[in-house]
């Protein structure tokens, strides 16, 4: 059997989103596609733990949104929904909020009146946030005593400070304090039409756009713009939690560094994937492959709204926790050293490449990037522009960006496990 030849696209027409501006100031933009009988529209807002005046009341309004309403029930809601096959999710980040349905497109109408009681009518009754925070108090509680868990809230600190928005965590028994009070407060503040932006894909015709479009013109307009207090970045070199248990350690290295926005922000994503960005990345072959310090390792840039960063993660057995360093600082220092050779670097423009396709099959996938885009202040058009700049960068541009980017004096290593390995590096 012959194998068919390797095609890599060199362009790709990723549909723009028709943007329309709504009274009220909300931006509402559609994605059209015939191709599948379903549609999703993503409420999208400022409203991100960074914005919170209340530990954990950002993550605590929106999962309340859908515990009781003005008319419905929290198991009305659910009910609803489950009897039509539609499906209501959402994610917090530390910048945002996304609240997405889906459904059949024939179920459109009664998944828009249960998504128009979420989004407008949410009473977060007091019962229903007392179980809530008893239950993700010792969710959290369980899971800080994963290794992994506390050494990414450790790096998060040392990248940016204990104060920052971006590196603050929380005790768990804040939840104790957390009151009904604090949810609508947030709710009253953030989630308004100046403070939003509405992404629908699949199945939408101007029925569907109207309906969507009504709904979105019922957020209320903010009294004054949301703001955050966003003090500079503080970091620190090092940061070490001892677990004497513990027979992992996890490790985090990595550096502040910018925005999406910024112009070597995808030559960096091509150094993170070159680094550990995909299977056979230079990390893997040589924590994996070549010493079996670890099952997996991985690198990749990060973007928040106004910061952003290359990080590095894996977990090793704790008796190899300083050689497993070393040969991360190894691995970064021959990348400023060497020019990589020009086959590999054509490996990983191919599954970056790949990659970008992959996640752009399917309406929904496009309106996940539509929306990423937007939250960038760019369009669709990025998307071939990226592609065009990864294609192009040589062997001599990763050199320099790991040259000007990855000195090691400026990494930053958090470390949570049995032993110190700083003493031994």
């Amino acid at each position: 059997m012959k194998q068919p030849p390797l095609i890599t696209p060199r362009e790709v027409d990723v549909p723009r989103a028709q943007r329309h501006t709504l009274p009220n100031g909300a931006s509402l933009y559609a994605i059209p596609s015939d191709d599948f009988e379903v549609l999703r529209f993503t409420f999208v807002f400022r409203a991100g733990s960074s914005m919170q005046h209340a530990p954990f009341a950002a993550s605590a309004t929106a999962n309340m949104l859908s515990e009781g309403s003005r008319d419905m029930t929290a198991r009305q809601i659910a009910e609803r929904l489950d009897f039509h096959g539609s499906y209501f999710e959402v994610n917090v980040d530390r910048d945002y909020v996304y609240i997405s349905f889906s459904s059949l497109s024939k179920f459109f109408g009664p998944t828009l009146e249960v998504a128009e009681q979420i989004l407008l009518q949410p009473l977060f009754p007091e019962d229903e946030l007392r179980a809530y925070c008893e239950k993700r108090k010792q969710t959290l509680t369980i899971e800080r005593r994963k290794v992994d868990t506390v050494v990414r809230e450790i790096f998060a600190e040392a990248l940016f400070g204990d104060k920052h928005p971006y590196g603050i965590s929380y005790p768990e028994k804040d939840y104790d304090t957390l009151t009904r009070a604090d949810l609508e407060s947030l709710y009253r503040r953030l989630y308004t039409a100046e403070n939003c932006l509405v992404v629908c894909s699949g199945r939408i015709g101007e029925e569907e756009l109207q309906g969507i479009g009504a709904l979105a013109e019922k957020l209320p307009r903010a009294d004054r713009s949301a703001t955050a207090d966003f003090p500079a970045p503080r970091s620190e070199a090092y940061r070490f939690v001892e677990r004497p248990d513990a027979v992992q350690s996890s490790l985090r290295v990595g550096r502040l560094l910018f925005t999406r926005t910024h112009p070597d922000f995808v030559g960096m994503q091509v150094v993170a994937t070159v680094l550990g960005g995909y299977f056979g990345s230079r990390l893997m072959q040589n924590l994996r492959g070549e010493h079996g310090y670890t099952y997996g390792v991985g690198a990749a840039m990060v973007n928040f709204e106004r910061e952003g960063y290359l990080g590095i993660a894996a977990q090793v057995g704790a008796e190899v926790t300083a050689p497993a360093l070393r040969e991360i600082y190894n691995e970064i220092e021959r990348l400023r050293r060497e020019p990589m050779p020009e086959e590999e670097l054509s490996l990983v423009k191919n599954i970056m490449t790949g990659e970008v396709m992959r996640i752009l099959d399917g309406p929904f996938g496009i309106a996940d990037v539509t929306i990423e885009n937007l939250l960038c202040g760019t369009n669709n058009g990025v998307i071939e522009e990226n592609i065009r700049r990864i294609q192009a960068i040589t062997p001599a541009e990763v050199q320099r960006l790991a040259v000007k980017y990855l000195r090691r004096e400026d990494l930053i290593t958090a470390v949570v496990g049995a032993v110190d390995p700083f003493t031994k590096l």
